[in-house]
């Protein structure tokens, strides 16, 4: 083979690799919950393809999808015992969506902050399984050999983590009430308005700051209504002043960017149900903040 041949053949793989990209950002981002550690996963199966022998492979979507989840898999395994350490609660890393509101997926599934959040409890193959499943329609048979298992375990393992989901999460409402609601928050929250934050707030409502010990951050959760509500009403006056709201898309959901003198300290978004704010969801650490921050601005 000459030299014009590799890089044709170097100029197809390229080719094919970006046709999948977005794919397989999906699926690596899906179950990590982190964007850093999606693009890792696929720049480096970007390297394993480079290196590949891609004369027999006539479905290289289906190639690369494989490579990709084995190896977001390995490296959530590894995840899971990093963000033992981790300072306070570990929330998803935030994605602008406007420009992709599925994310690579065939369907919008498994993006939202919460559901990424509750994800984490699963175990990366049960999380890989439910990804395929959901939010790219992968046959269980494809999703069987994906995950080197049969596809009577891999039906078990979706079912597991549907049963998982459903018990921990209420059925969301609409993006319009989400937003309504989550604005009626922001607004009681400013202005300290104790009867109006428990107006929104369901009864069980959880509050978490992921600020991996960024200074006032809390370090663990706020649990209960009159709880969640008292502690807003007393971070009212400190926090609040001087600060600026604007409305994004985050995982294909309403949330507010907060900025103070101009630079942002947090991104809030919540669960929502029927019964109000399931939960509340505050993004203040600057390594995640960043880069979402830095993708709006694009």
């Amino acid at each position: 083979m000459c030299a014009g041949d590799d890089a044709n053949s170097l100029e197809q793989a390229a080719r094919e690799f970006m046709g999948a990209r977005s794919r397989l950002f999906g699926i690596a981002y899906r179950v990590l919950g982190s964007a850093a550690e999606a693009e890792d996963i696929v720049q480096d199966a970007w390297l394993r393809w480079q290196t590949t022998d891609r004369t027999d492979i006539r479905e290289p979507t289906a190639f690369l999808a494989t490579v990709t989840t084995r190896l977001a898999i390995s490296c959530a395994q590894s995840a899971r015992m990093r963000r033992e350490s981790y300072i306070g609660p570990w929330l998803p890393e935030p994605v602008d969506t406007t420009s992709d509101p599925q994310l690579g997926a065939e369907r919008a599934e498994v993006l939202d902050m919460a559901l990424l959040f509750l994800l984490e409890k699963l175990n990366p193959v049960e999380r890989a399984a439910y990804v395929l499943r959901e939010a790219f329609n992968y046959p269980y048979q494809q999703i069987a050999d994906i995950l080197e298992t049969s596809d009577g375990n891999t039906r078990q393992l979706v079912s597991r983590a549907r049963k998982h989901l459903a018990a921990e999460r209420r059925e969301p409402v609409s993006s319009t009430a989400h937003q309504r609601l989550l604005k009626a928050f922001i607004t009681a929250a400013q202005n300290g308005d104790l009867p109006a934050l428990e107006e929104v707030l369901a009864a069980d409502v959880v509050s978490y700051a992921d600020g991996n010990g960024t200074r006032g951050a809390s370090r663990v959760p706020v649990v209960g209504r009159p709880h969640v509500a008292k502690t807003f009403v007393a971070y009212a006056p400190r926090f609040w002043p001087g600060t600026d709201i604007r409305w994004v898309e985050a995982n294909g959901r309403p949330a507010a960017l907060v900025s103070a003198h101009g630079e942002p300290v947090a991104l809030v978004t919540a669960d929502v149900s029927e019964r109000g704010i399931e939960r509340v969801l505050w993004v203040v650490s600057p390594a995640k903040l960043a880069p979402y921050v830095a993708s709006l601005r694009d």
